[in-house]
């Protein structure tokens, strides 16, 4: 009977009902859509623009600047005359200048962020400067470059006036030649040796030491003012009145070295470091952090030493990265006019360097002068450096390229 009654309550007994969630509405995707197509066109259309942009300036600049371009502005010195103007010392100031800073920067710039990067420290203290310099190399990058020149000119052109009061005479010099130029009553120049450059006049005595224009020695000839001159010949030649005025003038060696620097190009050359150090720097610690942390770990099991784990597989595989930061903050330094302007001083250079002590100028301090000047014809050679300049910069860049590409080693 109890069986019975279960199985007619089982039978008869409601069935439970399960209430479902009534679904969200649909939202409207029509808005989203429409900001995704406006960003991407957003994107298209900045990118062409500045595209367009640089096409029109380098068409202009390529009407303004191939009918000028020809052999003499490649090979000649800066002239008055526009038809004779050239920029040879200004391409040697460039190659001289550029080549020298990327010879000091990338390794300096290396190194550091392989430091900064490789090398953290572990106490306390040690992570507190660690952080500061970080920041002050992040600091750096956006200076203006004319402050790089103010520093330039205070640290590598005087050095701050310790080696000499007279910031333009050097207080240590090797690889180097003084005289005293005097002209000769036959208007031959005579070169007389004196210890520096700021030496004292000095008075001349017959039969004194010299040396003509082709550093061949002679003996000087010297009269008395209203003495009897001899007659025309290579006596006359080496005659010199007692009471002549010299001029002084040196002649340099290739290895030519001068405490302080002076306006040269080593002068140059280390302030565009300093304006393109901390690019080289922050390049480099991007790439050396966008190498697998499983590769030093792999590398360290084998037992591999920290050096070596830099060295052999590190550096290789972030050789890529940190040659595209060079190849830009070198593209950087082959157009800055600032901080040279003011290390320089001047514009007008008609001869190329000859050692790292010369006067300089470099392309775009000459485009400047020129592109200033009020004439029509100097702005038209204007244009043709501006073609020069760039395929100097173009050269740089696939040199970088190229030894980008050979230095790098594929990973397996």
């Amino acid at each position: 009977m109890t069986s019975e009654r279960k199985k007619t309550r089982a039978s008869t007994g409601s069935p439970s009902i399960r209430v479902q969630p009534t679904p969200p509405p649909l939202r409207d995707t029509r808005y989203r859509f429409f900001i995704n197509h406006s960003f991407h066109w957003l994107c298209w259309s900045t990118a062409v623009a500045s595209v367009a942009v640089l096409v029109i300036l380098i068409h202009s600049i390529l009407i303004q600047g191939v009918p000028t371009l020809s052999w003499t502005l490649l090979t000649s010195a800066p002239s008055q005359n526009a038809s004779e103007a050239g920029v040879w010392p200004a391409i040697c100031g460039t190659i001289w200048v550029c080549g020298l800073c990327a010879l000091i920067t990338m390794p300096a710039g290396v190194a550091t962020a392989i430091l900064l990067e490789e090398f953290p420290p572990r106490k306390r203290l040690g992570q507190f400067f660690h952080g500061i310099i970080q920041l002050n190399i992040s600091n750096l990058a956006g200076v203006p470059s004319i402050v790089y020149g103010i520093l330039g000119l205070t640290a590598f052109v005087t050095m701050f006036g310790i080696f000499s009061a007279d910031p333009t005479l050097p207080g240590f010099e090797i690889g180097v030649h003084h005289y005293q130029q005097f002209m000769s009553e036959g208007d031959r120049a005579i070169l007389v040796p004196v210890d520096t450059a700021d030496a004292q006049p000095i008075q001349l005595s017959d039969g004194m030491l010299a040396y003509d224009r082709d550093l061949n020695s002679i003996e000087v000839h010297v009269i008395e003012p209203g003495g009897e001159y001899p007659a025309e010949g290579e006596l006359l030649d080496r005659t010199l009145v007692s009471d002549a005025e010299g001029g002084a003038f040196s002649i340099p060696s290739f290895y030519y070295f001068r405490l302080p620097f002076g306006r040269g190009v080593i002068a140059g050359a280390l302030t565009l470091m300093l304006v393109v150090l901390p690019i080289v720097i922050i390049s480099s610690q991007e790439a050396l952090r966008a190498v697998p942390s499983s590769l030093r770990a792999g590398a360290l099991g084998l037992g591999a030493t920290p050096w070596q784990v830099i060295w052999n597989v590190t550096l290789p595989s972030a050789i890529p990265g940190i040659m595209t930061g060079s190849i830009l903050a070198m593209s950087r330094a082959i157009g800055e006019a600032a901080p040279l302007l003011i290390i320089s001083g001047v514009v007008f250079i008609s001869q190329a360097p000859q050692n790292l002590m010369d006067e300089f100028t470099v392309m775009p301090l000459q485009i400047y002068k020129w592109a200033d000047r009020p004439q029509a014809e100097f702005r038209a050679i204007a244009g043709s450096a501006i073609i020069l300049l760039l395929v100097i910069l173009l050269s740089f860049n696939a040199v970088a390229v190229y030894i980008r590409q050979k230095l790098q080693k594929p990973l397996s």
